[in-house]
C-alpha cells in the first residue's frame, strides 16, 4: 500500500493539480481572514464555512485523474496485477489524495495565531478555530471519497471532473433546492422513485450487468410502492426531511457556531467508509473483467 501511497502522491505533486488546489486553498483563505479582519471580527470559523465553496472545484481537480486516467492510459491493469488487495490499492490512493488535501490546511491552521499576534485588539478564540478546522477537514476526507468513487466509474478524466463537480455543486445546494420540492405524500413517493432508478444506475454502471441492476432497481420501486401504500401519510415531506440528514455540507454549520459536533464527524467518517467500500467494489468488478 505504500508503494501505491508514493505513487499517487509523486503523481500530484508532479502535476499541476495539488498545486492548483493547494493555491485556490490558501489564495481565498487569505482573503476571508483579511476581509473578516479588516471589519472587525474575530471569528475564524466564519472563514471556514465561506471557504467550503472551494471543495466545488477542488475535489474534482484531486480526484478526476486518480481512476479515470488510469483507466484511460490502459495503466490501471498493472494495478490489478500487483500481489495487493483492492482495498489496500483504494486506500494508498485515498490517503495520498487525503495528504495532498491536508497540505494547504495545515498552513491555513497558522492563520489564527498570525492574525493574534498582529491584531492590536480581539482576539480568535484558538480552540473554536481548530474545532472548526478539524470538521473542515473531515468534510474535505468525506468528498474526497466520493470523488475518488465517482472517477472509478469513468474512463475519461474530462468526464470525471464534469460528473464530480456536478454531484458537488448539487451537495453543496441539495438543502436550498430541497426547499422547492413540495411536502406532499405524491412528491416525496416520485422523488424516492427517482432516486431508487438512480441507484439502479449507478449499479449497472458498477457492474455491467444490465439485468441485476434492473432486477436490484424493481425490488426498491416494489418495496417502495407497497411502503406508499400502507403508510402514505407519513410520505409527506419525507424526503425533504431525509435530505436534510444527509447533507454533506450542512453539517459543517454546527461547526460554525462553537460546537465541536462529534455526531457530524461520524457521519463524515461514514460517508467515508461507504464510498472507499464503492469504489473498491467498483475497481474490483473492473479487476476481474479484465
Amino acid at each position: 500500500m505504500t508503494a501505491i501511497y508514493e505513487r499517487e502522491l509523486d503523481s500530484q505533486l508532479n502535476g499541476l493539480t495539488g498545486y492548483v488546489f493547494g493555491a485556490l486553498m490558501l489564495l481565498f483563505g487569505g482573503i476571508y481572514v483579511m476581509a473578516i479582519h479588516l471589519e472587525g471580527a474575530v471569528d475564524f470559523t466564519t472563514v471556514l464555512a465561506s471557504l467550503t465553496f472551494i471543495y466545488l472545484i477542488g475535489i474534482p481537480l484531486l480526484t478526476m485523474r486518480s481512476v479515470a486516467e488510469e483507466r484511460h492510459q490502459r495503466t490501471d491493469q498493472l494495478l490489478y496485477s500487483l500481489p495487493l488487495s483492492m482495498t489496500k490499492i483504494v486506500l494508498g490512493k485515498y490517503f495520498a489524495l487525503v495528504t495532498v488535501l491536508a497540505m494547504p490546511l495545515a498552513v491555513i491552521c497558522l492563520y489564527p495565531l498570525i492574525v493574534n499576534a498582529l491584531a492590536t485588539s480581539g482576539a480568535i478564540p484558538l480552540k473554536a478555530a481548530y474545532g472548526a478546522m478539524v470538521g473542515f477537514l473531515f468534510l474535505g476526507m468525506a468528498l474526497t471519497a466520493v470523488g475518488l468513487f465517482i472517477s472509478s466509474l469513468m474512463e475519461s478524466v474530462g468526464l470525471a471532473a464534469g460528473a464530480c463537480f456536478l454531484v458537488m455543486l448539487l451537495l453543496y445546494f441539495l438543502t436550498p433546492l430541497t426547499s422547492y420540492i413540495s411536502s406532499s405524500a405524491l412528491t416525496s413517493f416520485i422523488a424516492f422513485t427517482v432516486l431508487a432508478a438512480l441507484l439502479g444506475v449507478i449499479l449497472w454502471r458498477m457492474t455491467k450487468n444490465g439485468a441485476f441492476a434492473l432486477v436490484f432497481a424493481g425490488v426498491l420501486e416494489g418495496a417502495l410502492g407497497v411502503c406508499y401504500a400502507l403508510f402514505r401519510g407519513k410520505f409527506g415531506g419525507l424526503f425533504a426531511d431525509v435530505v436534510g440528514q444527509l447533507a454533506v455540507f450542512d453539517r459543517f454549520d454546527s461547526f460554525t457556531y462553537d460546537i465541536f459536533d462529534i455526531r457530524s464527524l461520524v457521519y463524515y467518517v461514514s460517508v467515508t467508509a461507504v464510498f472507499l467500500f464503492l469504489t473498491v467494489q467498483s475497481m474490483e468488478r473492473r479487476r476481474w473483467a479484465s
